[in-house]
């Protein structure tokens, strides 16, 4: 069994089989953006689903929120994305392609063109996607498509304490939408101008972050353990001081063995008072927290733990993706973990052109499909491709309804990562 991966693998499976399609892709496609399939849309789901369960449902200290995409430009003026939120660019003077500096090799050709030496001084590029809100383009009618989810965040934190009063520490979550204008768009869906993020704001006392650090440390592992990853695959890499944020005593990039190399997976950090401070300076708002049965107040410090919904979803991919040889051939086979799968079982009748067969598989299927949901009908094909296209997509199990079937009421079962076949009845499933 092979389990190295090419990234080249992962997008042609993507496509091959209804995950990730390019965006647009019938007029030429739009670089950056991506498209998710029946089955893309269902994993995203699942491990969005499973890290709202583990972060929000499960615990006691979490409240959740889903903010505006838009917001007042105020909010993005007061964190400073307005004046830094940008990435050093540069553009050839010969086709006027522009380039991540961090991403550009000064020694080589231009990749657009292939000019030499054609390569200009760098610029800031501002990486939000600028819009006017109403009919009035003006300057007080300025917003952005949001580059973050935290911010969202931050401006709900007084709101939350007002309404719920939740004892220190405690988290305020949100999963969605983010949009950034990248330069260059790479490896997949790996870096795209269109993504989900999960974030935290976990609100601590200034004095106990150190312990709610290390707490995050221990969470994001079991977490990163249920997404199906390797702890060998993954590096906890910790951000000198001189590359943090101004505001961040520690931070750590959680870094995983991705098909084009060592990449960033998420991040963990810890950013004092900062954005509260700004929202209580910008908005003349106070953000302090009061203690309960106490006079102390004090504005909250503040742990981020944030990831990227797509670069899990590759994360997991890369990580399920194997390949074996079965009866001489070679077989590609995802092994998902089950609670991940977009496909918990396929049900099959052995041959479509016998009715008592097709009929009895389709009561198997309409009691699977009630109890599990996320259940296949295959009929297409014999039934060793059926089970070939069934491993590729990564369904655990395969449930096929046979001439035995008609006599004593057992199924055939068979497992995706063994091959193994037995018997057993719809019951027992």
């Amino acid at each position: 069994m092979s389990t190295e991966v090419k990234l080249e693998d992962i997008v042609s499976l993507a496509k091959r089989r209804g995950f990730i399609y390019q965006g647009s892709d019938v007029y030429g496609g739009l670089s950056g953006t991506w498209d998710y399939g029946p089955l893309g849309v269902a994993l995203k789901r699942n491990i969005m689903n499973l890290w709202w369960q583990t972060f929000v449902e499960n615990r006691d200290d979490m409240y959740g929120v889903d903010a505006a995409i838009l917001m007042n430009q105020k909010v993005w003026q007061a964190s400073g994305h307005v004046d830094t939120f940008a990435d050093p660019m540069v553009e050839c003077h010969k086709c006027n392609a522009r380039f991540r500096e961090d991403h550009l090799d000064y020694s080589k050709p231009c990749a657009n063109c292939g000019e030499r030496d054609s390569f200009g001084s760098p610029k800031m590029f501002n990486m939000m996607f600028k819009t006017n809100v109403g009919p009035v383009d003006d300057e007080a009618s300025i917003s952005y498509l949001r580059p973050e989810t935290a911010q969202g965040i931050f401006t709900n934190y007084k709101n939350v304490v007002d309404s719920f009063y939740p004892d220190l520490p405690f988290g305020i979550a949100q999963a969605g939408k983010a949009f950034r204008n990248e330069i260059s768009p790479r490896d997949f869906v790996f870096r795209s101008r269109e993504f989900e993020q999960m974030e935290v704001e976990y609100f601590v006392h200034p004095d106990k972050w150190e312990e709610a650090f290390e707490q995050w440390r221990t969470d994001i592992a079991a977490f990163l353990d249920q997404l199906g990853l390797p702890a060998e695959m993954v590096e906890e890499v910790e951000v000198p001081e001189n590359d943090r944020a101004h505001y961040s005593k520690r931070t750590i990039d959680y870094e995983f063995a991705f098909p084009h190399g060592k990449d960033e997976l998420l991040g963990l950090a810890y950013r004092g008072s900062f954005d509260l401070d700004n929202i209580q300076r910008v908005s003349g708002r106070n953000m302090e927290y009061a203690v309960k049965g106490s006079n102390e107040k004090f504005v909250p410090h503040v742990i981020e733990p944030s990831f990227g919904v797509e670069r899990a979803l590759m994360a997991v991919l890369t990580s399920a993706y194997r390949t074996d040889e079965q009866n001489g051939e070679q077989r590609i086979y995802l092994a998902l973990p089950e609670h991940l799968a977009p496909v918990k079982y396929a049900v099959s009748p052995l041959l479509k052109n016998k009715p008592e067969l097709v009929e009895k598989a389709r009561e198997v299927y309409r009691e699977l499909k009630k109890k599990y949901g996320a259940v296949m009908w295959d009929d297409n094909g014999n039934i060793g491709k059926r089970y070939r296209r069934q491993d590729e997509i990564g369904t655990p199990h395969c449930v096929v309804i046979d001439f035995n079937t008609l006599e004593d009421g057992t199924v055939t079962m068979r497992e995706r990562d063994t091959t193994e076949q037995k018997r057993t009845t719809p019951e027992e499933i």
